[in-house]
């Protein structure tokens, strides 16, 4: 098997390696799969510790907004959202409320859950980069933000 090198390119990428999307599709099911064994002993999938991300980077947002920046359906943004608040992870300030927009914060509790997740989490990523020096770290993540960014676009 051919670990770690490139694809020979083929006549429809001439100069580039296939299989750019299989190994970004690898990449990702290893490091859900990670995430997940690490975030299990604190209580919570991959889908609700990305729920609660989401809430503490952005607060105000739609349900369809929160759906689509945590990779899931609306139907289960919304399911998700109502357990998460009866765990008292998250509340609502509807005395904040824009319109369909209602205000939705991490409690306390829910700040010391993600505290203690994220040590898991950066630990994950540490590791993960660990073979890459700062030039490599940050190429690589402006080219990942580029090709979401272009593929969002289309």
């Amino acid at each position: 098997m051919n670990q770690g090198k490139p694809v020979k390119p083929t006549s429809s990428s001439p100069g580039r390696p296939s299989g750019l999307s299989y190994l970004i599709g690898r990449l990702d099911r290893l490091i859900s799969k990670r995430l997940k064994q690490a975030l299990a002993p604190l209580g919570l999938t991959v889908g609700q510790y990305t729920v609660l991300s989401v809430f503490r980077a952005y607060g105000h947002m739609s349900n369809a907004q929160l759906a689509e920046r945590s990779l899931i359906s609306p139907q289960s943004a919304n399911e998700m959202v109502n357990l998460m608040e009866q765990r008292g992870w998250i509340c609502r300030r509807p005395e904040d409320t824009r319109g369909r927009v209602i205000p939705i914060g991490l409690t306390p509790e829910g700040e010391a859950l993600m505290t203690r997740c994220d040590a898991e989490v950066n630990a994950i990523e540490d590791e993960l980069m660990k073979g890459l020096g700062d030039d490599e770290f940050w190429h690589l993540h402006g080219g990942l933000r580029a090709l979401v960014r272009l593929l969002r676009a289309h």
